[in-house]
């Protein structure tokens, strides 16, 4: 008997296509990647934060590149919150199961438990529970009759009040992650709720940042970004600082100060801000030359010092500017409210033409020649003015006369003075 045996037909090794269609900045070159990204920001599909802003969108999908995802799943799951990146939930979620962690969510009404059992160590278990107590603790809304309720500055309900079975669900999975299996953020370690972002229920921003400006400032309302350095090269709408300088109202300067912060003004420019405020509220020079010597040794914008200067000028105990031969006296001392203070460069430099030459009183014209010498310095950013006068006459400004102190303005302008 003969056995023959016959070949095998094999079935063709199914083979997993390809994912098609999907786009990556490493198929780019720079240039394309830049075009591609200016293309990108031109849709209105896009997210708020990357509308109208190409640089945003070349950063945005990089960090997704980073993190192995294509364009569109970067451009619908990463954020950027006041320059921080940020991922949904979601992609939290799926990316710690998709690194073989074993994930299991038990979400209610007013609670949700996530807990995470790591791949590499099936011991190591973390369960973590988000109640509404734990976002009334948190600051997250109130209860009311049992029910979640938080309201906006314009008095409509927040997520946390029309969604806060989503809420939780959000927050518990991404502290969770964040405990469990961190590695697979890659320090996009918030949610943009977390980060202060309006969100829907899917945990989407809905209105963060501007949408037709790079972030970091939610409206064109700051003149300058840092009082460190020149103005904006836009032309913004609000100049919070020359608001602060011109009023003396301690209400006034208390919501030129809360406008600014809320919108995002930064830590530097709200420094500034508290400076004037304060310096409207000494009673005397003394405070607020203390607070002109420390704006100058932090390096500030010249016009901030300049506005100081202005405002020291109408306290008492300044050294005033007279009219014809008469000394005048400082604005309390009249009964009479001091006005608008001069806020700018160009304006303290008018008030300085205004003195008038011929001065009788040697007293006087010394107090003139400090109050130029002073705000030649402010223009100079000299913080060790009367440090280097006395070094150079051997005696304090307060002592010297007008002449020496002409003399010192003169080498501070010469740019001789250091």
């Amino acid at each position: 008997m003969t056995v023959t045996t016959l070949p095998t037909a094999h079935a063709p090794v199914a083979v997993a296509p390809a994912r098609g269609g999907a786009l990556s900045l490493s198929q780019m070159s720079p240039y394309e990647a830049w075009q591609f990204c200016e293309s990108l920001a031109n849709t209105p599909l896009l997210p708020d934060v990357y509308r109208k802003n190409p640089a945003s969108v070349l950063w945005a999908l990089e960090y997704g590149r980073a993190l192995g995802l294509d364009v569109v799943t970067t451009i619908t799951t990463i954020h950027v919150i006041k320059g921080k990146p940020c991922q949904s939930a979601d992609l939290m979620l799926g990316r710690a199961r998709s690194a073989g962690h074993r994930v299991r969510i038990k979400s209610e009404r007013t609670r949700c438990v996530v807990s995470i059992q790591r791949h590499d160590d099936t011991d190591d278990e973390t369960v973590v529970e988000w109640t509404l107590d734990d976002a009334v603790t948190a600051g997250l809304c109130t209860l009311k009759n049992d029910r979640p309720y938080a309201r906006d500055k314009h008095g409509d309900p927040t997520p946390w009040e029309k969604f806060p079975r989503a809420m939780l669900r959000a927050r518990c999975i991404a502290e969770a992650v964040r405990i469990a299996c961190p590695e697979v953020l890659h320090g996009a370690i918030y949610t943009p709720e977390e980060l202060g972002a309006v969100v829907d229920q899917e945990g989407n921003p809905v209105a963060v940042e501007r949408t037709d400006a790079p972030p970091m400032q939610q409206t064109a309302t700051v003149v300058q970004s840092t009082p460190n350095g020149p103005p904006a090269a836009t032309a913004p709408t609000r100049d919070y600082l020359a608001e602060a300088a011109e009023t003396a109202d301690a209400d006034q300067l208390a919501a030129i100060l809360a406008d600014a912060e809320a919108n995002g003004a930064p830590a530097d420019y709200m420094v500034c801000l508290g400076e004037l405020r304060d310096a409207h509220a000494a009673e005397a020079v003394g405070p607020v030359r203390e607070l002109h010597a420390a704006a100058q040794a932090r390096g500030v914008h010249p016009d901030h010092l300049a506005r100081l200067a202005a405002i020291g000028a109408t306290k008492p105990g300044a050294k005033q500017q007279a009219g014809g031969n008469e000394e005048r006296q400082a604005p309390e001392e009249q009964g009479t409210p001091a006005g608008p203070a001069p806020h700018s460069v160009s304006d303290a430099v008018a008030a300085e033409a205004a003195i008038p030459a011929g001065v009788a009183n040697a007293e006087q014209a010394a107090a003139e020649a400090e109050n130029r010498l002073r705000l030649a310095a402010s223009r100079a950013q000299l913080a060790n003015l009367d440090e280097a006068f006395e070094r150079v006459h051997g005696l304090p400004i307060e002592h010297a006369p007008a002449a020496a102190l002409d003399a010192f303005r003169a080498m501070i302008e010469n740019g001789g003075a250091q």
